[in-house]
C-alpha cells in the first residue's frame, strides 16, 4: 500500500508551524480532561461515591499532567533511548522541538503529577491512578495516530497485503504500519475493555484495579507490537537479536499492573 499523502504539518500562521503531533498531546489532554470529568461527576462509580477529586478540578490537572508528560517522557528518551549522545550533547535535552519522547518516562511523570495532586485535594492516591487509566488510552490513540502521519516508528518488513511504504524508509519496502497496530490495540480495545470494566463491572470501587488493567492491557499490546516494530536505529535489539527497550520497560508495568490488579481483589468492596 502507498503512505497515503498527509501533511505532518497541521495548519501554519505566518512563522507559527503547528504539527499533527503537538495536536495530538493538545487533543489528547483536552479530551481526557473531558472524559475524566464525566467520570468525576458519576460519584456512584467510586468507593464510598468519592472520586479522587471533583469534576471542576480536573482542568487544573490537565496543566500539571502536561508538565509531568513532557519532562518524564524526555527524561525517559534521554536516559534509555540516547544517553550517550546527549551525555555529550547535553545541550540538546532540552531541544525538544527535534523530537524525542519516551511513553514509559512520560507515564512516570503524569502519575507523580497525579499523585502530588491528589493528595493535595485530600483524594486516593490509586483511585487517581485509576482515573489515569481510564483517559490514558485517548492520548495513546491519537499519539500513535500521530506517528504514522509522521511515517515514523514503522515496522519490520512484510509482504502482508496492508504493509505501507513510507515515505521516510531508505529502502522504500512495503512495512507493518505498527503505529496503527498500537493505535488500535492501547487506545481503542483497551478504551473498550476499561470502560466495560468501570460501568458495567464497578472496578472503580476496587481503587488500584483500573489502574492494573491499563498497565497489563499497555504492557502486553506493547510487546506484542514490539515483536513487528523496528527498533531505534541507536539501541537495535538486545540479547540475542530480538529483544527491544521497547519490551524491557513495559516488563515493570506488566508487573506493577498484575500486582495492582492482586491487591485490589484482595481489597474489593462494594
Amino acid at each position: 500500500m502507498p503512505f497515503p499523502i498527509i501533511d505532518p504539518v497541521a495548519f501554519a500562521i505566518g512563522p507559527l508551524v503547528v504539527r499533527w503531533y503537538a495536536l495530538a498531546y493538545l487533543v489528547g489532554v483536552l479530551g481526557g480532561a473531558a472524559y475524566g470529568a464525566t467520570l468525576l461527576k458519576r460519584h456512584g462509580l467510586w468507593r464510598d461515591n468519592k472520586p479522587p477529586f471533583e469534576a471542576p478540578a480536573i482542568w487544573d490537572f490537565a496543566f500539571w499532567s502536561v508538565i509531568g508528560i513532557i519532562v518524564g517522557g524526555r527524561i525517559g528518551y534521554v536516559l534509555f533511548y540516547n544517553l550517550g549522545y546527549y551525555l555529550q550533547n547535553p545541550g540538546e535535552i532540552f531541544a525538544l522541538w527535534d523530537g524525542g519522547m519516551s511513553f514509559h518516562g512520560g507515564l512516570v511523570g503524569i502519575m507523580v503529577a497525579m499523585a502530588l495532586f491528589t493528595r493535595h485535594k485530600g483524594g486516593n492516591i490509586l483511585s487517581g491512578f485509576d482515573l489515569l487509566g481510564c483517559i490514558g488510552t485517548i492520548g495513546l490513540f491519537l499519539g500513535r495516530v500521530a506517528n504514522f502521519i509522521n511515517a515514523e516508528l514503522y515496522g519490520a518488513p512484510t509482504d502482508l497485503p496492508w504493509g505501507v511504504v513510507f515515505p521516510t524508509d531508505p529502502e522504500q519496502l512495503p512495512r507493518h504500519p505498527s503505529q496503527l497496530y498500537e493505535a488500535l490495540l492501547e487506545g481503542v480495545l483497551l478504551f473498550i475493555v476499561i470502560r466495560i470494566a468501570t460501568h458495567r463491572f464497578n472496578a472503580l470501587k476496587s481503587p488500584g484495579l483500573v489502574a492494573g488493567i491499563f498497565g497489563i492491557g499497555y504492557a502486553l499490546s506493547r510487546i506484542f507490537v514490539e515483536f513487528f516494530r523496528l527498533p531505534d536505529a541507536q539501541i537495535g535489539y538486545l540479547y540475542g537479536g530480538w529483544l527491544t527497550m521497547g519490551m524491557v520497560l513495559s516488563l515493570p508495568i506488566l508487573v506493577a499492573g498484575i500486582g495492582l490488579v492482586v491487591y485490589a481483589s484482595r481489597n474489593r468492596h462494594g
